[in-house]
This record gives C-alpha cells, structure tokens and sequence, in this order.
C-alpha cells in the first residue's frame, strides 16, 4: 500500500507543477511534512541541500531521497517514476500535437499566464527555505556572496555550491577540533 502511496503522491505533485523542480518543492514539503507525515522538517532541508548539489532535476532528486528514506530501493524507483511520468506523457502529448497548436491563441496566452505564477511558486519555495536556516552570519555570507559572484561576476553555480561544501566541511571540522579541544581542556 505504502507504494501506491508513494507512486501516486509524487505522481500528483509532477502533473499539477508546472516550472519545474524548485517550483516543486513547496508541495513535496507539503504532502511528505505536512500531510503524510513521512519525514521531519530537518530530514528534508538535508535531502533538499544534497538534491541541489548532485546532478539531475532537484524535484526527481528529492522524490529518490524520499523513496529511499522509506523504502529503500523500491522507494526511490517507485518515487521518481512517480515523479516523471506525468511530465514524460505531458512533453510526448505536447510533441505530437504542438504542430497543430503553437499558433493557437489559448495555449500562447495560457503560457503567458502561468510565468508569473511559477515565478511566485519559486519565490514561495526561496522564502520558506530562507526562514529555515538556522540565523547565522556565516550562512547570510554565503548567501550574499553566492548572489554577488553568480550575478555580478557570472561564476557558475556549480563553483558556488563546491566552495559552500568546502567552507562547510572545514567550519565543521574547525568546530569539532574546538569543541574536543575545551572538552580535553576541561577534564585535565
């Protein structure tokens, strides 16, 4: 049951989101958190950080997280299949028949409409994720420099991400040594 579950969740969240992953993921949050109460919220700002950092579309990526989470292998395959599907059986329905209406005035201005709404979705989702870091300078900085370096100077994305996984693991690392460190100084 728990994979028909799975199967028809990620199903529903592929075929009724349009602008793609980010544009997902307030209503994966909202199904997995909220509603079947799968994950934790920290669970998922995890799965959502290493879905941004590995290759692929996030809103596959983060239904793969979730299915293994659950249930393992099956999980994730039954999950992205979920995931895509509709998405795949859109694009072929458009491909075969987009000759016959790219012309046509209802589907250019139902184009023209739904852009503001994914860019509000986007917007929501960047929201929602921004009041849950945790409050720290270091995280505002990172933030800061990575919209300062990928707009004003046009790096990569990919650059920003690997050095914010660098700093992370070093901070991290720095902090262990220091907190192991007053621990050993404590107990002499």
């Amino acid at each position: 049951m728990i994979f028909w579950q799975l199967f028809t969740t990620f199903f529903r969240i592929g075929m009724f989101t349009i602008g793609g992953g980010y544009a997902m993921i307030p209503l994966i949050e909202k199904e997995v958190i909220d509603k079947r109460h799968w994950i934790d919220q920290q669970s998922f700002l995890d799965m959502l950080a290493l879905a941004q950092s590995a290759p692929g579309v996030i809103a596959v990526n983060v239904a793969i997280f979730i299915g293994y989470k659950l249930k393992k292998v099956k999980g994730a395959i039954v999950c992205t299949l979920g995931c895509v599907l509709p998405s795949f059986i859109i694009i072929l329905l458009i491909a075969v028949f987009f000759t016959k209406m790219k012309d046509n005035i209802f589907v250019e201005k139902f184009f023209k409409g739904v852009r503001p709404a994914v860019v509000a979705l986007m917007a929501i989702s960047v929201w929602k994720l921004a009041k849950k870091l945790p409050l720290k300078i270091a995280s505002l900085l990172i933030v800061i420099a990575g919209i300062v370096f990928i707009y004003l100077y046009s790096v990569s994305p990919i650059w920003i991400i690997l050095t914010a996984a660098c700093v992370g693991v070093i901070s991290g690392l720095l902090n262990e040594q220091i907190i192991k460190n007053k621990d050993n100084g404590n107990l002499s």
